[in-house]
């Protein structure tokens, strides 16, 4: 007997979880090695939805989904050599065949994440990376710089020129910026807003700014002032002990912190321009991501659950990655506590939960509307 066909929501969470091989890749593929935020992935168009896929992990080595691309020109998703839909695969953006007047590539400046948006790590540094006693063993900040692909800080005058021309040349909608954690007890709130005034005077692009919660909340008012539309403060794992383990230096701010800084940041940004990420995957139990869910949509802030995807040359790069019946017991009822607040990712001005690729979790709030 035949299994029934995937939804388009089943098929997507499958995806993320257990990553594809790409059996014949192209050059002009936009995918990525390391890095920070979403990495070892290749951005693909699934049914008219944007989805980073793991491409280059372990598990997607032994994923039992392919990609094809056929002499026709199209590209096919198989699944245990089955042909299951045609997809599409995002290309190289235009702007990266560009560099600036020092001869640096725009590439090594900012990257094209999905479809429509630009990222950056704008210090590529952190205090607690060199020191994995005290790491996110998740985390590949070191990876692309170590590699050649970036550089160790972006100045405020590069990003204008990159965001400018991904705008003009690649139709780019808006922009992630994230950081490593510099030794300051802002947190890297000042380098974000150094970088957000050049961008928001080059280019009308809606950004947002990544970062701990600085020690100070008038950060806040001065990343909104700067030009920060949208603000992420990532928690990554939810309980103590989980977070302890994965990322000791990092769990030193505190879940109640981190609380703290939510409601002050809200009440700079607004209700549902201030998110977390949330890394499903690492130790903590559904009902316990789900309940601090439900604490930070009462505050007003989105919390962006996606898939763990173990990063090769990382601590954790052969940590199982969840699978998708773990993935959809969060996010079915977080998508129904989402809609009855009515804070949804498409209301996000700009960001990860605005681009939604690295989840299931926008076609779980769409189900559920």
């Amino acid at each position: 007997m035949q299994n029934a066909p995937l939804n388009r929501q089943q098929l997507i969470t499958e995806l993320l979880t257990q990553g594809v091989q790409v059996i014949n890749p192209q050059q002009q593929h936009a995918s990525r090695h390391g890095g920070a935020g979403p990495s070892d992935h290749q951005a693909m168009n699934i049914d008219g939805v944007t989805v980073m896929v793991p491409v280059y992990t372990h598990s997607a080595h032994r994923s039992p989904w392919q990609v094809k691309h056929e002499e026709s020109g199209t590209t096919r998703l198989y699944n245990q050599s089955i042909p299951v839909r045609e997809i599409g695969i995002t290309r190289k953006p235009r702007f990266y065949e560009r560099q600036t007047a020092e001869g640096i590539p725009y590439s090594q400046i900012a990257t094209l994440h999905g479809t429509d948006v630009l990222a950056t790590t704008v210090l590529q540094t952190c205090i607690r990376y060199e020191n994995r006693a005290k790491a996110c063993q998740f985390c590949a900040i070191g990876q692309s710089l170590a590699a050649g692909s970036t550089i160790a800080r972006k100045t405020p005058q590069q990003l204008a020129e990159v965001a400018k021309a991904a705008v003009e040349l690649d139709g780019v909608k808006h922009m992630v910026m994230t950081t490593g954690t510099p030794s300051g007890s802002d947190r890297g709130a000042r380098i974000l807003v150094e970088s957000a005034e050049a961008i928001k005077a080059a280019v009308n692009l809606p950004l947002q700014g990544q970062c701990e919660p600085p020690g100070d909340p008038r950060w806040f008012q001065r990343l909104k002032d700067a030009g920060i539309d949208a603000l992420g403060m990532h928690l990554e794992a939810v309980t103590p002990e989980v977070r302890a383990r994965i990322m000791p230096g990092k769990a030193q701010v505190s879940v109640d912190q981190y609380l703290v800084a939510f409601a002050d940041a809200v009440a700079v940004f607004g209700r549902g321009q201030v998110s977390t990420y949330i890394l499903a995957g690492l130790g903590d139990t559904p009902q316990a991501i789900l309940t601090l869910s439900e604490k930070l949509i009462a505050l007003g802030v989105y919390p962006f659950v996606v898939p763990f995807v173990p990063i090769s040359g990382t601590p954790l790069e052969h940590h199982a990655a969840p699978d998708s019946a773990f993935m959809t017991s969060i996010l079915q009822p977080l998508g129904q506590m989402l809609n009855q607040a009515n804070l949804r990712s498409r209301d996000i001005k700009a960001g990860c939960g605005r681009c939604g690729a690295c989840s299931s979790l926008s076609s779980f709030e769409q189900a559920m509307a």
